[in-house]
């Protein structure tokens, strides 16, 4: 199997992986949604009966039952009840900011009570999490004695506030999950990057340099190197788009030959370029005052 076929089989893993963990951790945060949100709206018609419970119990009335509680939408609920009842409006409005008010979730409501023979509305106030904003009004008057029903409809951004705060409370730890992950991998050189143990192979763009070989080869041709020029491409194959100091390179390759002459540095760039002048994505600039630099797109 090829180098870059390999490379591609790796890239292939470490993205199955990461939609592995992405998946993963989603299915977690959902399954905590809906568990937690099954338990609120339990939590919520619980609190909801018991609002009718007290009401009964503040008119005297110990015996009679608040029949099953009524779900008419997703955030609005009716409490009906056995016998007819009297009640001070003062106590229902007592009763809800009692129970619901320690609770963000059920911070903003509108409370309509109705006449079970003709559906109107005797009675209605609007409380919101925001005290300038409650609607209250006729208070300390008697409701008579009659058949009533009432509706609590919570705001509907309650809800999904909790909901969402599930979600973002989920995220860290796909944050996390993923962190670990990554860390835990050497990051991936690229391929234009990525040399034998022994240095003798290159993938340079489109070209295959083989150092040992004196070789480049460019879409099954192969172009024939000096040792010079290949002693030269190698030092800007081991930093692909790295500057390289111009006596740096002079000094590796002639100082051991006891000559270091300027201009042999140029005539062997100028013979580089143009052997690596097919692939334009790679290619040998300047870099004035500092040396050149190998360009690998």
């Amino acid at each position: 199997m090829s180098r870059y076929q390999k490379l591609l089989n790796s890239n292939r893993k470490n993205l199955l992986w990461v939609l592995f963990l992405v998946l993963t951790s989603l299915a977690f945060v959902a399954f905590s949604i809906d568990g937690d949100d099954d338990f609120e709206k339990a939590r919520a018609e619980i609190l909801i009966r018991k609002v009718g419970h007290e009401l009964l119990l503040q008119s005297d009335d110990s015996v009679s039952r608040v029949l099953p509680l009524n779900k008419i939408s997703a955030n609005e609920y009716q409490i009906s009840f056995e016998h007819e009842f009297s009640f001070l409006p003062d106590s229902l409005i007592n009763i809800t900011q009692r129970l619901f008010g320690k609770d963000q979730q059920f911070a903003d409501y509108v409370v309509k009570v109705l006449n079970c023979s003709n559906t109107s509305v005797v009675y209605g106030y609007a409380i919101a999490n925001n005290q300038k904003d409650d609607i209250v009004a006729c208070k300390g008057r008697k409701l008579p004695k009659d058949c009533y029903v009432i509706n609590i409809q919570f705001k509907a951004s309650s809800f999904i506030d909790s909901k969402n705060g599930y979600l973002l409370g989920g995220l860290p730890v796909l944050a996390f999950v993923g962190l670990l992950y990554f860390r835990s991998r050497k990051p991936a050189k690229t391929l234009e990057q990525l040399p034998t143990q022994n240095n003798d192979l290159f993938h340079l763009g489109a070209f295959l340099f083989d150092y040992k070989k004196r070789k480049l080869i460019y879409n099954e041709n192969t172009i024939d190197l000096t040792g010079t020029e290949s002693r030269v491409l190698r030092i800007f194959a081991l930093s692909p788009n790295k500057a390289i100091e111009r006596n740096k390179i002079q000094k590796e390759i002639w100082e051991d030959e006891g000559v270091i002459v300027g201009r042999s540095l140029d005539m062997f760039i100028s013979k580089l370029r143009k052997k690596l002048e097919q692939d334009e994505r790679v290619r040998i600039v300047v870099i004035r005052g500092i040396g050149y630099r190998l360009e690998v797109v």
